[in-house]
């Protein structure tokens, strides 16, 4: 058992080790972690969980800190059956951990993401689970639930547009990009979450899937009934973007 010091451009980066699992975190923003604070039992007999967020999340306060405390679930038909469990293929494909550097890097670039505050894996066997500790994201609000809003302010449209470009431009591609982990503030700021997958690549026509995966998530959205979504509000997120 030990640490293992990185330092990055401008976050430091520990590997703590316990046997066949591992955690890694930012040492600017802990002192020390174990594995007790990616246990929801823990959180849960302390009476620390601020609530309950989307999916399998918790919220908590770590360090003084407003965080999201997340577990990795498979989804899909593997999900049905292997539930929570990755094929053990090396510490540097651990889904959390790729998320974090992921998160890292993106931090560094000053674009609007989750801050990554620690990631765990638990090896057992040729399997493995993984959880992931990001910064909460104050006062936000799902652009699929802002869509359902009777009054909605119109330039929201270009201003996640011009978000979703500049994340484009910095070669970050968001390998799940819906509506549901586009985020708006209560100022009019947009996050982009949920980078499990997400990588770095050159530019290519990944920009234009990546808007076109966001679009079929709001015509669906619109096909619930609860949301009138028009061509003339797509078009104004496509000229948003168009506009980096």
């Amino acid at each position: 058992m030990g640490d293992i010091s990185f330092t990055g451009m401008t976050l430091k980066r520990q590997v703590k080790q316990l046997g066949d699992s591992a955690i890694v975190y930012d040492a600017q923003l802990l002192s020390q972690i174990s594995a007790t604070e990616f246990d929801p039992e823990h959180w849960q007999a302390a009476e620390s969980i601020a609530g309950v967020g989307r999916g399998e999340t918790l919220l908590i306060e770590l360090a003084g800190m407003d965080c999201v405390l997340r577990h990795y679930y498979r989804g899909g038909i593997p999900g049905r059956f292997l539930n929570d469990q990755y094929l053990w293929t090396g510490q540097e494909r651990v889904r959390s951990i790729r998320e974090w550097d992921l998160l890292q890097e993106i931090a560094d670039t000053g674009l609007p993401a989750p801050i990554a505050v620690a990631a765990r894996y638990v090896r057992r066997g040729i399997w493995y689970t993984a959880d992931l500790i990001t910064r909460r994201i104050p006062d936000v609000t799902p652009f699929s639930h802002w869509l359902e809003q009777e009054e909605k302010d119109p330039r929201i449209w270009a201003v996640v547009g011009r978000c979703i470009a500049e994340f484009h431009a910095a070669g970050f591609c968001h390998a799940d990009l819906n509506a549901h982990n586009v985020q708006i503030t209560n100022d009019g700021r947009v996050y982009l979450l949920d980078w499990d997958r997400g990588r770095r690549r050159a530019p290519g026509k990944w920009h234009s899937s990546n808007l076109a995966r966001l679009h079929r998530s709001c015509q669906k959205i619109s096909g619930s009934g609860r949301v009138q979504f028009t061509p003339r509000e797509w078009v104004d997120l496509v000229n948003g973007y168009s506009q980096l």
